[in-house]
């Protein structure tokens, strides 16, 4: 399962633009630096947070360290998430289906 390290990191703009950059593949932190205006440190430090919450993994080669997605916690955070569709899908009180008709309510 996951904790709260998972959403603050997915909470940034950044981070998740980093994860959206990963999504094509592995980079090194030098690659991932070139989509953004921010220094190295910055990065450097939205790279630990990421890494932090297990949302990404990282792998030493030579002087270079690799980051790539790590979809498990990707996946873990999808069923955490389609488990309140599936609630919704199968209300069974009245007091269910009303809230499922509240004017306005998209729980999309």
């Amino acid at each position: 399962m996951f904790n709260n390290t998972v959403y603050k990191a997915l909470s940034d703009e950044n981070r998740r633009k980093i994860l959206d950059i990963l999504l094509d593949g592995d980079r090194t932190a030098g690659e991932i630096a070139e989509h953004f205006e921010m220094s190295k440190a910055g990065i450097s430090q939205h790279l630990t947070v990421l890494k932090n919450a297990k949302l990404v993994y990282t792998e030493k080669h030579g002087q270079y360290v690799i980051y790539s997605l790590n979809t498990t916690v990707f996946q873990d955070v999808l069923k955490w998430l389609l488990k309140f569709n599936k609630k919704q899908e199968t209300a069974s009180t009245p007091r269910e289906a009303e809230r499922r008709d509240v004017k306005g309510y998209d729980p999309t």
